[in-house]
């Protein structure tokens, strides 16, 4: 029996992205088995998958101390594995697969881990793309095991169990939440302040929606960034905040990813957010920041229900800035990205996708 190793160590959007490897794996080499290498942290968004066998947490304890994360190279060494596919390619996934001894090691060009693997691949900058690049350079991965994928436009998907869907209804109806009407989950915040939309921007765009349609909206949040949820609340209508309902909260991301999975859609800031949305096959409509790639994230855009706005749709301009300019002056760019730009786009995904019915 083969045994595949998938390394992905890093934020909710990537670990989701990677699942396509492991459900790939899993339809080519039926008898295998398949572990999946992701942060703790990222739990969530993979637990219940049923193209994966066995996950493997990576701790932060592994990052602090030396002697913790030799014993963890030391367990991966006994699995025997056959391939280990490293898609996070950084010190610690290299030293993973190298201490692995599996007979393939399949992962990305660089400098500095190229004797590590056997299979290396250079990131795709394919401009026609619908996967997106963040699938594509994926999908590099699995040539030297599969020839030619069987289902080549696999999206990553998260998988609920009926309790959890039922637990959130109950929660739902305790909130006393109207579902006659859409429910809207907004993305506040993104990771980092580059990430994220204007708060009086987002206020707007809520505005915009609230003037017309009769919707729910809830926020996405932390328990810590309380007063942005005030200072955002601060910038909107009296008849949006009549519309919002910024006490109905889930403390844990699991239920988060529930509750995501009630909502008719997601506006908001692009990242875990609007990944988990997708991967919910919810309709989506994502705020990029001028300093993200539109063509790596904007996954699976070939229809109406994943829908991205970024300010070089407007003002293609910017692209001429180096990356690393774009995320300095992040937010002086968002200042420039006002969301009259996209009110248009954003009411046929509101009348398309989120009230058709109504």
């Amino acid at each position: 029996m083969k045994k595949f190793l998938v390394i992905q160590q890093k934020m909710v959007g990537d670990v989701l992205a990677s699942t396509i490897l492991c459900e790939h794996l899993k339809i080519h080499f039926p008898d295998s088995e398949v572990h999946y290498l992701i942060n703790e942290s990222t739990l969530a968004v993979v637990e219940g998958n049923p193209f994966v066998d066995k996950i493997i947490l990576f701790k932060n304890d592994y990052r602090d101390s030396k002697l913790a994360f030799y014993r963890f190279l030391k367990s991966i060494k006994k699995e025997e594995y056959y391939a280990t596919l490293d898609v996070y390619c950084k010190l610690e996934s290299n030293l993973i697969s190298y201490f692995s001894r599996a007979d393939l090691k399949i992962s990305y060009k660089k400098w500095y881990s190229k004797f590590i693997y056997t299979h290396l691949f250079s990131y795709s900058h394919n401009v026609k793309t619908t996967l997106g690049h963040a699938i594509e350079n994926r999908l590099l991965l699995l040539s030297p095991l599969i020839p030619k994928l069987e289902k080549p436009d696999l999206a990553p998907k998260i998988h609920l169990l009926e309790s959890e869907k039922k637990e959130v209804r109950e929660f739902l109806k305790e909130n006393n939440i109207d579902t006659s009407h859409p429910v809207v989950m907004v993305g506040l915040l993104g990771s980092q302040p580059s990430k994220s939309y204007p708060l009086d921007y987002l206020a707007k765009t809520l505005d915009f929606i609230s003037e017309k349609h009769r919707v729910t909206f809830l926020l996405n949040y932390m328990p810590d960034q309380k007063d942005r949820v005030a200072e955002f609340l601060s910038h909107c209508t009296q008849k949006t905040r009549n519309y919002i309902r910024e006490d109905v909260f889930c403390p844990s991301l699991r239920s988060v990813i529930g509750l995501f999975g009630q909502c008719n859609a997601y506006i908001g800031n692009e990242g875990g957010c609007s990944n988990i949305s997708k991967a919910l096959a919810i309709p989506n409509f994502s705020i990029f920041s001028p300093w993200i790639s539109k063509t790596a994230w904007l996954t699976y855009n070939e229809n109406s229900k994943n829908q991205a706005v970024h300010l070089a749709d407007f003002k293609p301009e910017i692209l001429d800035l180096p990356k690393k300019e774009r995320k300095k002056n992040a937010e002086k760019l968002y200042q420039t990205f006002k969301p009259e730009f996209f009110q248009e786009q954003l009411e046929r995904f509101i009348e398309n996708e989120v009230v058709p019915n109504q």
